[in-house]
C-alpha cells in the first residue's frame, strides 16, 4: 500500500474515532441548553411534565417516547426549536428559540433530545428481559 493511502486511512480513522467525542460534547452542551430553554415545559427528564406544563392547555411533547421521536426528522426538530410550534402545525405555546440560539446550539439541543429518546428505548429493552 502506498504511503499516500496509509496517510488517508490514518486521517479517516482519526476522524471516525473523534466523531464519538464530538457527539458526546454536543449532547452535553445540548443538555445544558435544554435545562435553560426547554425543561420548564418539557421537564428535566424530557417527559413533558415540567413545572410550566401544568398551566398549558396542551401537554408538551414527551421527548423520551422513542416511538414518536424516531418518526421526527432532524429538520422537523430544528424547525420547531427555531420557529416554534405554529411553524410545524403544532401548539403555538411552543415558542421559537431561533433568536436566542444559533445553529450549532440548536443542533446540540436536537442531539440531546435524540439521546433522551434513545436512552428511554434502551431502558425499555433492558427492562423487558
Amino acid at each position: 500500500m502506498s504511503m499516500r493511502w496509509r496517510g488517508f486511512i490514518a486521517v479517516l480513522t482519526c476522524s471516525v474515532a473523534l466523531t464519538g467525542v464530538v457527539r458526546a460534547q454536543t449532547v452535553s452542551e445540548g443538555k445544558k441548553l435544554y435545562a435553560t430553554y426547554c425543561a420548564s415545559c418539557h421537564g428535566d427528564q424530557g417527559k413533558g411534565d415540567g413545572v410550566a406544563a401544568r398551566s398549558l392547555p396542551v401537554k408538551p411533547a414527551d421527548h423520551t417516547n422513542n416511538a414518536v421521536m424516531s418518526q421526527l426528522s432532524d429538520k422537523y426538530l430544528t424547525d420547531i426549536i427555531t420557529k416554534g410550534g405554529s411553524a410545524v402545525n403544532k401548539s403555538g405555546f411552543m415558542p421559537g428559540w431561533g433568536s436566542s440560539l444559533n445553529a450549532k446550539q440548536v443542533a446540540d439541543v436536537v442531539a440531546y433530545v435524540r439521546s433522551l429518546a434513545n436512552s428511554a428505548n434502551k431502558g425499555e429493552k433492558t427492562g423487558a428481559k
